[in-house]
């Protein structure tokens, strides 16, 4: 009698698995956030790098850091090893969660979802996919006929034949849902904000670009401007040093850990076009511009950008036309036109997608469910 009591009452448990960018966590994180208030456990499995975004993770959340390895980094001997690394990760998953008995398994992409993924074919468990980008990732297209079910964040998604997606869109975190649609205050002859995020490590491109095209605008429009401008490591002494030298308000950091306050503040955004940075800027409601990284996978981040493009929210500028006096031109058209700028704010409300965290709850539960009947 105590043991089937004991058992009845168990948490069901989900094990998340993501790489470790921004891209991967985020959408990871408030999948966690919403289970966890249903009442489950929640495990996440990352690498070292992913271990940087835990602390935006509910405390509750069990962490469980792997080795990760690919192909793409590393000498001729990390290559070899690679293989031995891979699989000595799945067989650690797999004795796991024989012990942990997961209801379900969500990968969100990047290396590390590797062994969990693995492992969960391996059992038979319940298991799914999510893909933020219009394109799937390698790991994801691995993975995408080896799942019970694909879930997507940008639509339409690019998909290997006979394998269907279910748009549910890009889950953002309770920081960004609770300034969903925030009140925009349209530029003005007064104060205003300007935020350059080009991804968890910042982009060299707009780091390049984004300070001398704002040090060129007229100063009746520059003195009214704050910039905070995320920028990796190696590039934020310089960064800052132009700004400073220019006479220009700015706040330079390599990661900014409240995105979505300095969003809502924002009165432009500045941005590559990757997934999580288009939901939220849709989730907020703001005007873009936004230079999609030509280097990224099957040019995935043009794809992401699509959607905003196309409702007249954001102006794009693929990087190979990006220059000081390009980037100016539309900084300055935007920020003198405070009618177009609204309509460009309300454009972007009209392509989120605030219910994306709790559909793709929905999904993992009924899935879940559904394996626990067969």
């Amino acid at each position: 009698m105590e043991r089937s009591l004991a058992v009845s009452e168990r948490k069901p448990l989900l094990v998340i698995a993501a790489g470790g960018t921004g891209g991967h966590m985020f959408p990871a994180q408030a999948l966690a956030e919403v289970m966890l208030r249903r009442g489950w456990r929640v495990k996440l499995s990352t690498d070292a790098r992913g271990a940087r975004y835990v602390g935006g993770f509910p405390h509750s959340t069990e962490i469980e850091q792997v080795a990760s390895s690919t192909f793409a980094r590393g000498g001729i001997l990390n290559k070899l090893l690679v293989p031995f690394h891979v699989l000595g990760g799945v067989i650690g998953a797999s004795l796991r969660m024989m012990r942990d008995k997961p209801d379900i398994v969500v990968g969100f992409g990047g290396y590390p979802t590797i062994p969990a993924l693995s492992a969960a074919w391996l059992l038979r468990l319940p298991r799914m996919i999510h893909e933020q980008n219009g394109v799937l990732g390698r790991v994801n297209r691995i993975f995408s006929k080896k799942v019970d079910a694909v879930a997507c964040g940008t639509w339409p998604t690019e998909l290997p034949e006979g394998v269907e997606g279910v748009h549910v869109g890009n889950p953002v975190r309770a920081a960004v849902l609770e300034r969903e649609g925030a009140g925009y205050i349209p530029p003005g002859d007064y104060p205003m904000s300007v935020l350059v995020i080009g991804g968890s490590q910042g982009a060299r491109a707009l780091s390049d670009v984004v300070p001398p095209a704002i040090a060129s605008l007229p100063m009746e429009l520059l003195r009214n401007i704050r910039v905070s401008h995320q920028a990796r490591e190696e590039d934020g002494e310089r960064v800052a040093s132009f700004y400073a030298e220019h006479g220009i308000d700015a706040d330079v950091e390599p990661f900014f850990r409240d995105v979505p306050r300095r969003m809502s503040e924002a009165q432009l955004v500045i941005s590559r076009a990757g997934a999580s940075s288009v939901a939220d800027i849709s989730i907020i409601g703001r005007p873009s511009i936004l230079i999609p990284y030509p280097y990224a996978a099957a040019d995935h981040q043009n794809a992401n950008s699509r959607g905003l493009a196309e409702a007249g929210a954001a102006v794009v500028i693929p990087e190979s036309k990006l220059g000081v006096e390009v980037l100016a031109e539309q900084i300055e058209s935007i920020l003198t036109n405070p009618e177009g700028a609204l309509q460009m704010a309300n454009a972007a409300l009209s392509v989120g997608k605030p219910d994306a965290p709790g559909d793709l709850a929905d999904m993992v539960a009924a899935l879940a469910e559904k394996g626990r009947k067969t």
